[in-house]
C-alpha cells in the first residue's frame, strides 16, 4: 500500500528547515486547523493557529495532517483499493497510532523539514505526537501533548468499545459493506455517547440545568426529546451523520485503544525513555474523565525522569475533554507561553513537573 496523506500548511519554512510545527488531530477533525488563502473557512483550531496567535504562522511553518485511516483525504477504509477497484472497507489493515505518526513523518520529510520545532497533538493527536517522538526521537525538539496519555484507561476503552458496538449492531452497517451514509442510527448513538465523554456534568448543569424545550419544538412522542440537554445531543449527532465514515470511525477508535507506550521497550519508563524532545508541555483538564488529569501527571513525571524539561499545566475548565477546542481563554496563554509568542498571561497556574 502506498497511502495518500492529506495535509495543510501555514507560514513559511525557514532556510535552516527547523521552524516546522507538526499538528496531529483528534479522531474526527480534518487537516483544516485554520483558515488560509486557499481555504477561508474557519478551522477547528482557528483561534490557536495563525499570525500573532499562540502558534504564530509568521514565525513557524505549521503543518497539520489528516490522520491515516480518516475520511478527509488521507487513505483509509473509505478509500478505493487500487487492487480491487472497490473501497477497502474492512480489508484495510489494522491501524495503529504509530502508523499515523509514521505517515505524518513522511509528510515532514517530503516538505524538506530538517527538524521540527515541535510536534503538537490533543486527545488521539496527543497519543500520535507522543508516538512520533518515540519513533523519531531526533525529529522534533519539543512535544506538546494535550488531554492525552501514554495509553488508554480500561474505562475509556470500555466507552469506545460500546460506541463501536452501537455502530456494528446497526443492521445498516452490513459488516462494513454499506452504501451511502450507512449505519445512521449506530453513528447517532455513538456520537451522543461521545459527546457525554467529551464534556462534563458540571458544564451540563450550568449550561442546561433542567430547562425544557419550547412546546412548539416537542414532537408529541411520549418518550421524545423533552429537555434542552437532549436537544443538544440530538443536534450534535445529526450534524455528525454524513460527515464521517463509520468504518473510519471504527478503525481510529480502535487505534486509540491499542496504543501503549510500554510496547516500545517493555515498560512505560523505557518507552518514555525513547522520547527525544528536549522540552515538553503536558496539559490536562480537571473535568476530563475520558483522559483524567492523573494520566497527564503520569506522563509529565515520566518524561521529567528522562531529563526532558517538562511544564505540566492543570486547567480548571468546566468543559471537560473538549476544552482544548472550546475554552480558548484558558488554553491560549499556556500554548502561547510555550511557543514564546508575545501575549499577556495574567493569573494562570504554572507548574513544572519534577
Amino acid at each position: 500500500m502506498n497511502p495518500q496523506i492529506t495535509y495543510e500548511t501555514w507560514g513559511t519554512l525557514n532556510r535552516a528547515g527547523d521552524n516546522g510545527v507538526l499538528i496531529f488531530t483528534g479522531l474526527s477533525p480534518s487537516a483544516h486547523a485554520a483558515s488560509s488563502p486557499g481555504d477561508s473557512s474557519t478551522g477547528w483550531w482557528e483561534q490557536m493557529v495563525g499570525p500573532a496567535k499562540p502558534i504564530d504562522t509568521s514565525k513557524y511553518f505549521v503543518v497539520c495532517v489528516n490522520s491515516l485511516g480518516s475520511c478527509f483525504g488521507s487513505t483509509g477504509p473509505a478509500s478505493v483499493n487500487p487492487v480491487t477497484s472497490d473501497l477497502y472497507r474492512l480489508d484495510f489493515p489494522v491501524l495503529t497510532v504509530e502508523d499515523i505518526a509514521r505517515a505524518g513523518q513522511e509528510v515532514v520529510h517530503s516538505l524538506g523539514i530538517r527538524q521540527l520545532y515541535s510536534v503538537v497533538g490533543a486527545s488521539m493527536g496527543g497519543m500520535t505526537a507522543l508516538a512520533h517522538n518515540v519513533l523519531f526521537p531526533q525529529a522534533s525538539r519539543a512535544l506538546v501533548c494535550i488531554s492525552s496519555a501514554s495509553r488508554a484507561l480500561p474505562f475509556s476503552i470500555a466507552l469506545r468499545s460500546l460506541q463501536r458496538e452501537m455502530i456494528r449492531t446497526d443492521p445498516a452497517w452490513k459488516d462494513g459493506h454499506y452504501d451511502g451514509h450507512g449505519p445512521v442510527q449506530g453513528m447517532r448513538l455513538a456520537r451522543k455517547l461521545g459527546m457525554l465523554t467529551y464534556r462534563s456534568a458540571a458544564e451540563f448543569e450550568t449550561r442546561f440545568g433542567r430547562e425544557r424545550i419550547a412546546e412548539q419544538r416537542q414532537s408529541g412522542d411520549a418518550f421524545g426529546i423533552d429537555f434542552e440537554v437532549e436537544s443538544y445531543l440530538e443536534a450534535h449527532a445529526s450534524k455528525f451523520i454524513g460527515t464521517f465514515d463509520a468504518n473510519c470511525y471504527l478503525y481510529l477508535s480502535r487505534a486509540m485503544d491499542l496504543f501503549d507506550v510500554a510496547d516500545h521497550g517493555g515498560s512505560l519508563e523505557k518507552g518514555l525513555g525513547r522520547v527525544g524532545a528536549e522540552r515538553a508541555l503536558i496539559i490536562g483538564v480537571e473535568t476530563d474523565f475520558l483522559f483524567p488529569v492523573k494520566q497527564q501527571q503520569e506522563l509529565a513525571d515520566g518524561l521529567a525522569v528522562t531529563g526532558c524539561d517538562v511544564t505540566f499545566e492543570t486547567l480548571a475548565s468546566p468543559m471537560g475533554h473538549d476544552s482544548f477546542l472550546v475554552d480558548m481563554d484558558r488554553f491560549r496563554p499556556v500554548i502561547c507561553d510555550f511557543f514564546e509568542c508575545p501575549m499577556n498571561q495574567p493569573g494562570r497556574l504554572r507548574r513544572v513537573a519534577t
